[in-house]
């Protein structure tokens, strides 16, 4: 038992299987790492540790993951009658409960997960960093003085510190991407429509987001996304069925295939930082020495400025709306001391976006889109950095009181490289293949054809065998 801190979930899993250990040891484990840990790294919000407890004890679904420890992202994933409040001051006063659970949660439960509570995250899921003024930041365990990312960033310092061995996140413009990186964990962005959003999310506001979580092995990430892929009644956008479960991807053979690879950000956002570039080129010669052939080359559409402005105005109009679907909640409109400076800014902004010009950024999305994912007809995948520069200080994207847009332009220069596959919709996985001399984490991105899962999952499996990972632990660790 004194090995689970760093066991992955599959493991774990499986020592319930056997019998040589039950639920609510794994459960109890899990607590005790917790109360250790999360106090230096403020990784978790809204604990239920004794209720968590009681249900280990209970009678669990006989899931794949019968009595595995797992921790919710406060963003979507809401169970009724449990706090929700998406970092958000006025949801976190009022006491704010979920009125009913989510399809996705429902999946957890019914593959047999624990739930241990709820993580921390950025007001509203806005900034790559996991600093709210209504919870404080959550701090990176390889580095306290550095950000976790976001907006997943709570759940990837739980699962990097050895608290739990998955946590759920979902991403929208890098959100699950993002805090893989800066903590070194793999997180997969899914295909659009491959993962549930409802009943609380809609696909028309919130088609750049798709929902998995933070792991630390690929077949964790795949066995994970073996239990939540599917659509679900009202669903709008269905991703097409894998041909075969994604656990056995990880293993197979994909062959020789074409892979781009890229140092430069889109829409001339700049170069990577030298460490974010010698990551991404060393993951290119793996993937040489692995049979594959690389050559610079991506699709010429992320060349494209105007991709900036489709993704801040669709970010803009989701956070007004927002705004009123939370008002709506707490029975009256929401004002600027409700959130924080960024979101009132933003929301301001979006509330000017008329529904012709929203149309034609929507319509515009749509031909980037197709203009990009063209390129996958001549290559099988694309090679980035993650991020653009290794896990900054906690701070970095703090907006002066007169001007707190600053902090979301500056942020935009560190996440270049992942919102424009939330507009796609097609999957991308980051990989810790790379640290620092420092010891920092640094990820690089793979991109797959849409609903080419199954492809990332393989290659992923390939370079964890080839340059594995799960040895390393971090300053602050269970």
């Amino acid at each position: 038992m004194t090995d689970l801190a760093f066991l992955d979930a599959t493991d774990q899993a499986e020592l319930v299987r056997r019998g040589e250990a039950s639920p609510a040891e794994l459960v109890d484990a899990a607590i005790e790492r917790v109360r250790k840990v999360d106090p230096e790294l403020n990784a978790l919000v809204h604990p239920r540790l004794d209720r968590a407890r009681e249900e280990a004890r209970g009678a669990l679904p006989e899931g794949p993951f019968r009595g595995v420890p797992i921790l919710l992202k406060d963003r979507s994933a809401a169970m009724a009658g449990e706090p929700y409040h998406e970092g958000m001051r006025a949801l976190r006063d009022a006491g704010a409960r979920a009125p009913e659970t989510s399809v996705l949660v429902h999946r957890f439960l019914e593959a047999g997960f624990v739930v241990l509570g709820r993580t921390n995250v950025p007001e509203l899921g806005l900034l790559p960093t996991t600093e709210p003024e209504a919870y404080g930041p959550s701090r990176n365990p390889w580095h306290p003085g550095r950000t976790t990312g976001g907006s997943s960033g709570g759940s990837a310092a739980a699962v990097a510190a050895g608290m739990v061995p998955v946590a759920h996140g979902n991403d929208g413009g890098g959100s699950i991407r993002i805090p893989a990186a800066c903590c070194g964990l793999v997180g997969l962005k899914p295909t659009r429509g491959r993962t549930p959003l409802g009943p609380e999310l809609g696909e028309l506001t919130d088609f750049l987001v798709t929902e998995l979580a933070l792991t630390r092995s690929v077949r964790d990430t795949a066995a994970v996304l073996d239990v939540l892929q599917g659509g679900a009644p009202g669903d709008m956008y269905t991703a097409p069925p894998p041909a075969r479960p994604y656990r056995e991807e990880v293993g197979s053979e994909p062959g020789s295939l074409r892979i781009g690879l890229t140092t430069d950000a889109p829409a001339g956002l700049g170069p990577a930082a030298p460490d974010c570039a010698a990551a991404t080129e060393d993951a290119g010669r793996l993937l040489e020495s692995l049979g594959h052939r690389v050559e610079v080359a991506h699709p010429g559409a992320l060349d494209d400025a105007g991709l900036v402005e489709i993704f801040t105005v669709l970010w803009q109009v989701m956070v007004a709306f927002d705004l009123v679907k939370f008002g709506r909640r707490l029975g009256r409109d929401l004002g600027p001391g409700d959130v924080e400076p960024l979101t009132w800014a933003l929301a301001e902004e979006g509330r000017t976006v008329g529904a012709a010009q929203l149309v034609d950024v929507h319509d515009r999305a749509q031909v980037f889109t197709r203009r990009t994912v063209a390129w996958w007809d001549d290559f099988d995948l694309l090679l980035t950095p993650t991020l653009a520069q290794p896990p900054v200080p906690l701070g970095s994207f703090s907006g002066p009181p007169d001007n707190p847009l600053e902090g979301f332009l500056l942020s935009a220069l560190f996440v270049p490289f992942t919102p424009a596959f939330n507009v796609t919709g097609q999957p991308a996985v980051s990989l810790p293949l790379h640290e620092t001399a420092e010891g920092l984490p640094v990820g690089v991105q793979l991109v797959a054809a849409y609903g080419r899962e199954d492809l990332l999952l393989s290659v992923a499996g390939q370079l964890e065998g080839a340059r594995p990972w799960a040895g390393r632990r971090p300053v602050v660790h269970a």
